[in-house]
């Protein structure tokens, strides 16, 4: 009972002398775990070998789906592996829509807690799905219960890390979020040298690889959640003040709306929509990078003056290493586009930001076909990189976009519920793609030309984001929570009212070093999470320079 007692909000509340920059490496720990499942991919080819080790064992044609997930006597195709993916966002959006609200009372701790064992429980299933070879078990472990964890995990440390931070809203959620997308970066080299360390004549090491990383994940996971902590009920950094002129910051406000009102709101749909149209064209350019950049180019990533078609199939092996390593920029453009532009909302404005997205991105997608056709590799491959950073950077500023307009008090309940919008675009965006995609190719277009209507079509989502956008107004007064509505929620919320530095003569420590304790601790949990970072980032950066060789 008293280790329960241990994960209740009210014990998480931080005291005097807490140093505020120890949150962040916190909320890293668990993104930088849970962003693996960007990275799941890396496990789908030696899935679909998984029996046959050199080579897949095909199922007879006459087989059905059903029995495709029961059998033991065939590989798993590509396909249905797949799947895996896609219930990662369905319900990494459905659990942080129905639980959003119930974090806000447990706090991040609790919920954090609860997303590791999902997250490493959903993989210790996994393991023993791929050692028994039933698919189903993957799905149920990783897709669901996986999924479930991740969408715990992401909302967790927002409404924390937007209290903690009500200077730079945008930075403090850039920061986490950058995890998630940083996540894949690490996991998926880590998970190929773990393949490589466990594999056999009779295994392709993949279950023994999932049990290593449930180990690691859980370990950085719960080592996560034990050090968030939340700040009392009214605390503000030590010299900071609110801006009191309305002239020039209409859009933050002061007051707070309760969830229950909140997504009734237009600017809630508007905002849900500004997210979706983001998302959508983001993630179905990224799932098409790779065969994109390949059928565009050709041989001229190689030095050689031939269509795609035309290419021998060592010729073909030699771009898609080269296409490897275009999907290894692209991805430091999204995650550095989720620190870099979060920040940069906080001097912007949260409107001004999205604004920048819509337009930019409407120029760029219109501009990429042209690029193709000129044959201009470094102007295609620059518009690629700044359109992923501003996919990056649209889930790390929706956060601080929503505190703005609802108010702190409940904004990672409402953040957990707008994520019904990137579910929606996990399915929308790749699913548009690929049927326009292979639509055209049936119609006998050239498979240099087939990605033209595609990026057409995606500048139109920038233009109906941008008109979303344009349409985003401060809610009503009457929206707002009553002193008295604030005060229940306050409670339910386990709150504590923040001492004032008159009554004890320091307050809260909030920004900087202020002990050398605080510094070392701060040092030490910014190196757990920084070392893995590097690491990832080196992996990355090796690929990407075989774009440019």
């Amino acid at each position: 009972m008293a280790l329960l007692d241990y994960f209740k909000k009210e014990r998480t509340i931080a005291k005097p002398g807490f140093n505020r920059w120890l949150v962040p490496p916190a909320a890293l720990a668990i993104h930088l775990c849970i962003g693996m499942a960007y990275g799941f991919s890396v496990f789908w080819l030696p899935l679909s070998q998984a029996i046959g080790i050199t080579a897949p064992v095909a199922c007879p044609e006459t087989m059905g789906f059903f029995a495709k997930v029961f059998t033991t006597t065939c590989d798993w195709p590509i396909s249905m592996l797949g799947w895996t993916y896609t219930l990662f966002f369905v319900f990494l959006g459905s659990s942080a829509a129905i639980w959003g609200g119930w974090l806000e009372h447990a706090g991040p701790r609790k919920a954090g807690m609860v997303s590791a064992l999902c997250w490493c429980g959903g993989l210790l299933i996994s393991t023993l799905g791929v050692y028994l070879h039933q698919i189903w078990m993957l799905w149920l472990g990783s897709g669901v219960i996986g999924g479930i964890g991740l969408g715990l995990g992401y909302i967790s440390p927002v409404s924390t890390l937007i209290k903690w931070f009500p200077d730079r809203r945008g930075m403090a959620t850039g920061m986490a979020i950058m995890g998630f997308g940083g996540g894949a970066m690490i996991g998926a080299p880590l998970a190929n040298i773990l393949m490589r360390h466990f594999a056999t004549p009779t295994s392709v090491g993949v279950w023994q690889t999932f049990l290593a990383l449930a180990g690691i994940y859980f370990l950085f996971m719960v080592s996560g959640a034990l050090g968030y902590r939340v700040p009392p009920s009214g605390w503000k950094p030590e010299g900071w003040t609110p801006p009191v002129d309305k002239t020039k910051n209409t859009m933050v406000t002061t007051k707070h709306v309760h969830l229950s009102k909140a997504w009734k709101t237009p600017q809630f749909w508007l905002l849900w929509a500004v997210l979706c149209l983001n998302v959508s064209a983001g993630i179905g350019l990224i799932g098409m990078a790779s065969p994109l950049l390949q059928e565009v180019f050709g041989g001229k990533l190689i030095g050689i003056n031939v269509g795609f078609n035309d290419l021998s199939v060592a010729q073909k092996a030699q771009i898609a290493t080269v296409a490897a390593g275009f999907t290894g920029l692209i991805s430091l453009f999204n995650i550095g586009g989720r620190f870099v532009w979060a920040s940069l909302s906080d001097f912007l404005g949260r409107k001004r930001t999205y604004f920048t997205f819509f337009v930019l991105g409407f120029i760029l997608y219109l501009a990429i076909p042209s690029f193709g056709k000129a044959g201009s590799l470094a102007l295609f491959v620059a518009a690629f990189c700044i359109i992923v950073s501003m996919y990056g950077g649209g889930f790390a500023t929706i956060p601080a976009y929503l505190a703005d307009i609802f108010g702190t008090q409940m904004v990672g309940a409402i953040h957990g519920r707008l994520l019904t919008a990137w579910s929606t675009a996990g399915v929308l965006g790749p699913v548009l793609v690929n049927y326009i995609r292979e639509y055209q190719l049936n119609m006998g277009i050239p498979k240099a030309q087939v990605y033209d209507t595609t990026m057409y079509i995606l500048a139109g989502f920038m233009v109906v984001g941008f008109i979303a956008n344009l349409l985003v107004r401060p809610v009503s007064e009457k929206t707002y929570m009553t002193d008295e509505e604030l005060a229940k929620e306050k409670l339910l919320a386990s709150d504590r009212v923040a001492v004032t530095s008159s009554e004890n003569g320091r307050g809260l420590v909030s920004a900087g070093f202020s002990s050398t304790k605080n510094s070392l601790k701060v040092i030490f949990a910014s190196a757990a999470v920084g070392v893995p970072l590097l690491f990832g980032f080196w992996e990355t950066i090796q690929q990407a320079i075989k774009l440019f060789k």
